[in-house]
């Protein structure tokens, strides 16, 4: 089976990461993929590693409430859908992944007349804006559209209102290479010492792209509150902004550090490509974003060893559950925040007990192999992939309680 993967960008952030966890490890017996994205960005020469690749337009679209602006971006997608539908009657793949809600847009209407089986792969919510209604609409009108989404909460808001769409949407959490995020019996005092960290010092951590999403402005505002009662604690912010006007949010993070008094005790490491061993540096990782469809960095972080406290948001609540492997908070509560991040530094048997149930949690829900089952067989429903089951088990308990549980 031919699969051609289109991604709508050449930046590498989570979504990427997964498309090239899925390139290294699907079945080349079974299928032969091929990958479609632009050459802005590091995603062609990473993709180029693992299977052939084309190049594409890269698609400038976004939601706006600007007529100027829809019109760009309607200008970007019907150039961009021109181009896809050239590259698919030249490679003629039997499925096409799209990975993204705006990618599968584009792939659904450059093959409209040619019968290709078109799979989006959702990664975000979509926002209350009168374009989701649109995106909806498009992905319900064509019979040859399936949906596969990184949780539960993420299928559930790209069905909507349009519940006939809900049986063509199906959730496959996404999983991660358990050999590359392990505990290490170094990883803590090396990055500690590269840092100029104390080793018996409280290190407060958030990884991920510099984006107002993320909350790392409001993390800020929090460990102002957090330095009160800890005075010798670090917050790392780890990533860099990738995307639109994210170097401005990214100018305003350290102005505002600056501001607080904090310049000192708040370090912006940028990207890094040693990710797993920053995280072990952290006494506790911060997850704050308003919206996470997933949150693949909590099940990075818990299959380290690394104590994942997070707002309640999205496909949060799917990974951790409150008190047993991790902790969660109301979203948008700086006040919790701080408080919870005060009291879990403060209880290491707690702490301990945390990070050894989130390393249980993540290798038995959360390993590669689980999700490339899944997938594979999302691929092929009807025919025999001869691969060995493993444990694909929903997590049982989605219910909220934000009652601090001590040891």
């Amino acid at each position: 089976m031919k699969i051609l993967f289109y991604n709508h960008t050449g930046q590498a952030s989570g979504a990427e990461r997964l498309l090239l966890m899925i390139l290294a490890r699907l079945d080349r017996e079974k299928f032969n993929p091929v990958v479609m994205c632009p050459e802005d960005g590091p995603l062609m020469k990473l993709a180029a590693e693992l299977a052939p690749v084309v190049a594409v337009e890269a698609l400038k679209a976004r939601f706006t409430w600007r007529p100027d602006h829809f019109i760009g971006y309607l200008r970007s997608f019907l150039r961009v859908s021109q181009q896809v539908r050239q590259k698919v009657r030249s490679i003629k793949p039997d499925v096409i992944h799209a990975n993204s809600i705006r990618a599968g847009l584009v792939a659904t209407a450059a093959t409209v007349g040619l019968k290709s089986r078109v799979v989006w792969h959702l990664h975000d919510l979509l926002p209350r804006h009168p374009l989701s209604t649109v995106i909806r609409a498009a992905a319900f009108l064509s019979p040859r559209t399936q949906m596969i989404a990184v949780s539960q909460s993420v299928a559930d808001n790209f069905a909507g209102a349009f519940f006939p769409l809900k049986k063509r949407v199906r959730a496959i959490l996404n999983g991660i290479e358990l050999e590359t995020f392990q505990r290490s019996q170094t990883a803590r005092q090396e990055i500690r010492g590269q840092l100029q960290l104390d080793p018996a010092e409280t290190v407060i951590g958030i990884v991920g792209q510099i984006t107002p999403r993320k909350g790392q402005l409001e993390l800020i505002r929090s460990f102002a509150q957090v330095l009160t009662k800890i005075p010798q604690a670090t917050l790392l912010i780890v990533g860099a902004p990738l995307f639109n006007r994210d170097e401005v949010y990214a100018a305003l993070l350290k102005k505002t550090a600056q501001q607080l008094g904090l310049a000192e005790r708040v370090l912006f490491t940028g990207a890094r490509s040693d990710v797993a061993a920053m995280m072990q540096a952290m006494d506790l990782l911060v997850i704050n974003s308003s919206a996470e469809p997933f949150g693949l960095v909590a099940i990075e972080a818990m299959a380290c060893g690394t104590v994942v406290l997070a707002a309640a948001s999205g496909g949060i609540p799917e990974i951790i559950e409150h008190g047993k492997n991790g902790w969660l908070i109301p979203k948008g509560d700086e006040q919790a925040l701080a408080d919870a991040v005060v009291h879990l530094t403060s209880q290491p048997q707690l702490t301990a007990e945390l990070a050894a149930q989130g390393e249980l949690r993540v290798a038995s829900h959360f390993s590669a192999e689980r999700y490339l089952f899944e997938l594979q067989s999302f691929y092929c429903p009807r025919r025999s992939l001869k691969l060995e089951p493993v444990d694909i088990d929903r997590p049982a308990n989605l219910s909220l309680s934000f009652t601090n549980r001590s040891s």
